[in-house]
C-alpha cells in the first residue's frame, strides 16, 4: 500500500509538470503525437489522482498500513491529500482538450464537491493528534482555491456561460412612442417640439494612428485584443453591429497582408486561452488576488514544515514531501513568469494606460517584455515564442485512395492475397488501421508561406469593395464560386461552370472541385500560364483535410458531405482497383490516376447513370 501511494503521488506530479510545459505547445505544433501525450496525461492526470486519494482513505481505515514492515504516518496521509487537490486543480495551461470539455464543468463541480469533503474528512480524521495540521490547512486553502478555479474557468468557457456573458445589456433606446408624438404634434401645429428628433450616429469604439506603415508588435497584440472582444459574439452565434464591421474592415484595408495576418494570430492566440485555459479566471482583478492567495499559502505550507520537528516519519515520505513541496512552489513561480510575459499582460496595460505618468511606465514594462520575448532575445525559446505552427493540414482524395495501406498491411488485409476467417475480417475491420496509417503517413503538413497569406488578404479586401450594403454583403457570403467566376481578374466567361457551383450542394461542390484541382494540377503541362498553380492545389487539399479530419468546423458539410465522401472513395477504389491491379503496376503516381481519370468518356452525365445514388466526382 505505502509504495502504491508513493508511486501514485509522484505519477499525479509528474503529469502536472508535463502538462505545464507542454499543453502550450500544442497550438504551435502540430505533430500528431505531441497531441496524443498531452489527451493521454490530460485523462490519466485526474484519474491518477482520484486513485491515490482512495489509498489515502483506504489506508486510514485500515489504520495505516497492510504492510507490517512499513510505518505509515497518518499526519503524512493527511498532509498528502491536499496536494492531490492541487494536483486535480491542474495547470493554468490547460483546462480543456476539446470545447465539449466546457460542457462539462458540472461533473467538474460535482467532482469539486466529493474530493474537497474527502479531503477535509482525511484531515479532520487526524485530528487533534496530527502535527503537520498547521501546513496542512494551508496547502488545503491554496489547493482548494486552484481546483476551484479551474472548475470556474471550465464554466465561464461553456458556450451557454459565455454567451450569456456577452449579452449586452437591454437598451430599449430613445423613445419612440414619444419621440413621435412630439412630432406628430409640431406637424399640426398644435404643440412644439420640445427637442429635435435624434437620429442615430456612429461613434468608432476604437481610435487608432492613422497613416501607420508597419504596426509594431505592441500595436499587434493591441489591435488584436481589442478585435478579439469586438469579435467574442460570433464564436456562440451571436452577431456584431455594422459599427463593428465597419471599424474591422478600414482596419484591414489600410494594412498589408502580413501585419492583417499578425494581428489574426495574436487575436486568435487569445481565443485559444479563453476556451483552453485559465485565462478567464487569470487575467482579472480577482484572479490576481486568488493567485497570491494560492502562493502564499504554499510558501507559507512550506515554511511550517521545513522547521517542523520531523522526528517519527520515514526519511522517504520527507523527501516526497519536499519534493511536492518544491513543485508547487516552482509551479507558481513558473505561472508568475507566464501571466507577466503573456499577451494578455501587455493588451491590458496598454488599453488601461489613462494618466500620462502610467502611461510612461507601462509602455517602459510592456517595451522590456517584447524585447525579452523576440526572436533575438538570448532568453527566449522560439517553441513557445511562436503563437502558432505556421503550417497547413493537408488531405488529398487521389493519393489517400492510391497509398491506403502499407505494403505490409496490404498483404494482411488483400482479400486477393490471403483469406481470412469472416470473423478475422471483421476484427481487422473494427480497428480501422487504414485510417490509423492514412494520419501517419508523411506529407500531411505544408507550411505556411506570406505568398498565400496575400493571395487570400487581396482576395477578401477584393470582395469587400463590392460589398457596399446590406444586399450585395448577402450576396458576397453566399456566392460560394459563383461570385469568384462572374467576377473573375482575367474577365474571361464562366458560365459553363456555374452549375457545378449553383446547382449542388457545399459538400459535393468542394468534392468536385478538389478533384478537378487536383487533375489540372497533374495535367496541365504549361505551369507557367498559371502563377497560382501550386496555392491553388495548397487551398484545395486543405479544404478536403477540414471536411473529412476537422467536420465540426465545417457543420453544413457534416452530414450529407461525410455520406458522399465516403461513396466517392468507395467509387475512386473500385476504379483504381479495376484499372492498376489488373496492370500489375506498383508505385502509382498522382499523375498517371489523373490521366486515367481523364480517359473515362463523360458524354452521359453520371446522374442519368447512378440515379438518386449519384457520385459527381467524375
Amino acid at each position: 500500500m505505502k509504495l502504491n501511494l508513493r508511486g501514485a503521488i509522484l505519477t499525479s506530479l509528474s503529469l502536472q509538470v508535463f502538462l505545464l510545459f507542454f499543453a502550450p505547445i500544442r497550438k504551435r505544433r502540430s505533430n500528431w503525437w505531441i497531441s496524443t501525450l498531452l489527451w493521454s496525461a490530460y485523462l490519466v492526470a485526474d484519474w491518477v489522482a482520484v486513485y491515490a486519494f482512495g489509498l489515502i482513505s483506504k489506508a486510514q481505515i485500515n489504520g495505516g498500513t497492510s504492510d507490517s514492515q512499513v510505518d505509515v504516518s497518518g499526519d503524512l496521509l493527511a498532509f498528502g491529500a491536499p496536494f492531490l487537490l492541487l494536483h486535480l486543480g491542474g495547470p493554468d495551461t490547460i483546462t480543456a482538450i476539446a470545447l465539449e470539455d466546457n460542457e462539462l464543468w458540472g461533473r467538474h463541480m460535482l467532482s469539486l464537491l466529493l474530493h474537497l469533503v474527502i479531503a477535509c474528512l482525511v484531515i479532520y480524521r487526524s485530528h487533534p493528534s496530527n502535527k503537520l495540521i498547521v501546513p496542512t490547512i494551508l496547502m488545503f486553502i491554496g489547493a482548494s482555491n486552484k481546483y476551484i478555479g479551474r472548475t470556474r474557468a471550465l464554466y465561464l468557457a461553456s458556450f451557454r456561460i459565455l454567451r450569456g456573458s456577452l449579452l449586452p445589456s437591454a437598451d430599449p433606446g430613445p423613445n419612440y412612442a414619444k419621440i413621435m408624438e412630439d412630432y406628430i404634434a409640431r406637424e399640426a401645429n398644435i404643440q412644439p417640439l420640445k427637442a429635435p428628433l435624434p437620429t442615430a450616429q456612429h461613434h468608432s469604439p476604437h481610435v487608432r494612428a492613422e497613416g501607420e506603415k508597419i504596426l509594431d508588435e505592441r500595436t499587434v497584440i493591441k489591435e488584436a485584443f481589442f478585435h478579439f472582444r469586438m469579435f467574442q459574439g460570433p464564436l456562440v452565434d451571436l452577431i456584431f453591429s455594422f459599427h463593428v464591421r465597419d471599424d474591422s474592415m478600414q482596419f484591414c484595408r489600410s494594412r498589408t497582408a502580413k501585419d492583417a495576418f499578425r494581428v489574426i494570430e495574436a487575436e486568435l492566440n487569445f481565443f485559444y486561452d479563453l476556451l483552453y485555459t485559465k485565462a478567464a479566471i487569470v487575467h482579472c482583478p480577482s484572479g490576481y488576488i486568488f493567485r497570491a492567495i494560492t502562493f502564499g499559502s504554499t510558501v507559507a505550507a512550506f515554511a511550517s514544515f521545513y522547521v517542523l520537528n520531523k522526528h517519527g516519519f520515514h526519511e522517504y515520505d520527507v523527501r516526497i514531501t519536499y519534493i511536492l513541496l518544491l513543485e508547487a512552489i516552482g509551479q507558481e513561480c513558473g505561472k508568475y513568469g507566464m501571466i507577466i510575459c503573456s499577451d494578455w499582460t501587455i493588451a491590458k496595460i496598454g488599453t488601461s494606460e489613462k494618466h500620462r505618468r502610467s502611461s510612461f511606465h507601462g509602455s517602459i514594462f510592456i517595451e522590456f517584455l517584447l524585447k525579452f520575448k523576440s526572436e533575438s532575445s538570448p532568453f527566449a525559446l522560439h517553441i513557445l515564442s511562436d503563437r502558432w505552427s505556421k503550417s497547413v493540414f493537408q488531405y488529398n482524395l487521389i493519393e489517400s485512395r492510391l497509398r491506403r495501406w502499407p505494403k505490409w498491411i496490404e498483404k494482411l488485409t488483400d482479400a486477393r492475397l490471403r483469406k481470412w476467417p469472416k470473423g478475422i475480417e471483421e476484427l481487422l475491420s473494427l480497428i480501422h488501421l487504414g485510417e490509423l496509417f492514412d494520419d501517419l503517413k508523411s506529407g500531411r503538413v505544408k507550411k505556411y508561406s506570406e505568398k498565400l497569406g496575400e493571395l487570400i488578404f487581396d482576395e477578401l479586401k477584393r470582395k469587400a469593395s463590392f460589398a457596399d450594403d446590406l444586399e450585395s454583403i448577402k450576396e458576397v457570403r453566399a456566392a460560394r464560386g459563383k461570385w469568384a467566376l462572374k467576377n473573375t481578374k482575367t474577365r474571361r466567361d464562366c458560365k459553363d461552370l456555374l452549375p457545378a457551383v449553383c446547382d449542388v450542394d457545399y459538400g459535393e461542390s468542394l468534392l468536385l472541385w478538389h478533384i478537378t484541382t487536383e487533375i489540372y494540377y497533374n495535367t496541365d503541362t504549361d505551369e507557367s500560364t498559371n502563377q497560382h498553380r501550386e496555392t491553388s492545389k495548397f487551398l484545395s487539399d486543405y479544404m478536403l483535410y477540414l471536411m473529412i479530419k476537422q467536420p465540426g468546423m465545417m457543420s453544413a458539410v457534416a452530414g450529407i458531405g461525410q455520406i458522399r465522401l465516403q461513396d466517392t472513395c468507395a467509387e475512386t477504389d473500385r476504379f483504381f482497383n479495376e484499372k492498376f491491379f489488373d496492370e500489375r503496376r506498383t508505385n502509382i503516381t498522382n499523375k498517371y490516376a489523373c490521366q486515367s481519370l481523364l480517359s473515362v468518356p463523360t458524354e452521359v452525365k453520371p446522374a442519368d447513370v447512378k440515379g438518386e445514388k449519384q457520385i459527381r466526382a467524375f
